[in-house]
C-alpha cells in the first residue's frame, strides 16, 4: 500500500494495445499506475492520457525478462509512486512459425518475455504485497494457449502463464494476494495487424472475416480486455482467484 489510499498499479507493455487501454483503464479506477514498457519515451502517450483526465501515472522503461533491470524498475516504482500492490504482466512479443521453420532464439525471446518477465516482475512486487496484506496478479494468457498453428512457442508461453497464476493463487493466498488470468481472443492491436500484414491481407479484410467465427459477431477490442483486468484488480474480486478467464466473444472449442 502506498503512503495514501491510493494503490499503485504496475502495467507492463502498457505502451500501446491492451497494457494502454489497462493502464488508462485503471487510472480511471482510482490507481495510481506505473506504464511500463521497454522503450520509456513510448509510454509517454498513455502516461499524457492518464494525466489529461487528472489521474496519476509514472513511465517507466524497463526490459522484463532482464532481472536487475526489473528490480531497480519496480524499486523506483515503490519510491516513487508507493509499494506496487497491483501487478498486470501484459508484455508479451510474437515470433510466429511453423516448428520446422522456428529458430531457438525466437522460441527463447518468446518464452523470456513471457514467462521469465512474469516470473521477475511478479517476484519483485509480491514482497510489497504480502507486506501490505493486499495484492492483486493479474497474468495476460491467450486463447493460443489451446494451440494455435504457426505458434508453438507463444501457445506453449501462454498455456505457461495459466500455470503459474494458479500456482501463485495457491502460494500467495494466505497473504491476501489474488492471482488470475485473463486470456483474450481476437482483439484489434498492433499485434493482430501485424499478423494480418504476414499473410498478406488487409487488416479491415482480416478483422471481418475473424468476425463471422465469434459469436458477438465482432473482434474485441483493447478495452474489453481491460474491463475484466479491472474486475480482478478490485477490492471486490477478492474470493476470485486461480482462474482463467477467455475474453473471447463466446465459448471456445
Amino acid at each position: 500500500m502506498s503512503t495514501t489510499d491510493q494503490r499503485v498499479a504496475v502495467v507492463t507493455g502498457a505502451a500501446r494495445g491492451i497494457g494502454a487501454a489497462t493502464a488508462v483503464r485503471l487510472a480511471a479506477e482510482g490507481r495510481a499506475v506505473a506504464v511500463l514498457d521497454l522503450d520509456e519515451a513510448a509510454c509517454q502517450d498513455t502516461v499524457e492520457k492518464i494525466t489529461a483526465a487528472g489521474g496519476t501515472a509514472l513511465a517507466v522503461g524497463c526490459d522484463v525478462s532482464d532481472e536487475a533491470r526489473v528490480e531497480a524498475a519496480v524499486a523506483r516504482i515503490a519510491a516513487e509512486l508507493g509499494a506496487p500492490v497491483i501487478l498486470v504482466n501484459n508484455a508479451g512479443v510474437l515470433r510466429d512459425n511453423l516448428l520446422f521453420k522456428m529458430s531457438a532464439a525466437d522460441w527463447d525471446t518468446v518464452m523470456n518475455v513471457h514467462l521469465r518477465g512474469a516470473f521477475l516482475m511478479t517476484k519483485a512486487c509480491q514482497k510489497y504485497m504480502v507486506d501490505a496484506g493486499f495484492g492483486r496478479i493479474v497474468n495476460l494468457s491467450s486463447s493460443s494457449a489451446l494451440g494455435n498453428r504457426g505458434q508453438v512457442n507463444y501457445s506453449a508461453a501462454k498455456a505457461g502463464l495459466q500455470g503459474f497464476t494458479k500456482t501463485l493463487a495457491k502460494e500467495l493466498g494466505k497473504f491476501g494476494v489474488t492471482a488470475n488470468s485473463v486470456a483474450p481472443g481476437f482483439i484489434a492491436t498492433d499485434m493482430t495487424a501485424a499478423t494480418a500484414g504476414r499473410i498478406g491481407m488487409g487488416f479491415e479484410e482480416f478483422k471481418a472475416a475473424a468476425a463471422t467465427q465469434i459469436p458477438v459477431q465482432r473482434v474485441g477490442e483493447p478495452e474489453d480486455i481491460a474491463n475484466a483486468i479491472a474486475f480482478f484488480t478490485g477490492e471486490a474480486a477478492g474470493f476470485v482467484s486461480g482462474q482463467v478467464l477467455y475474453v473471447a466473444g463466446g465459448p471456445l472449442d
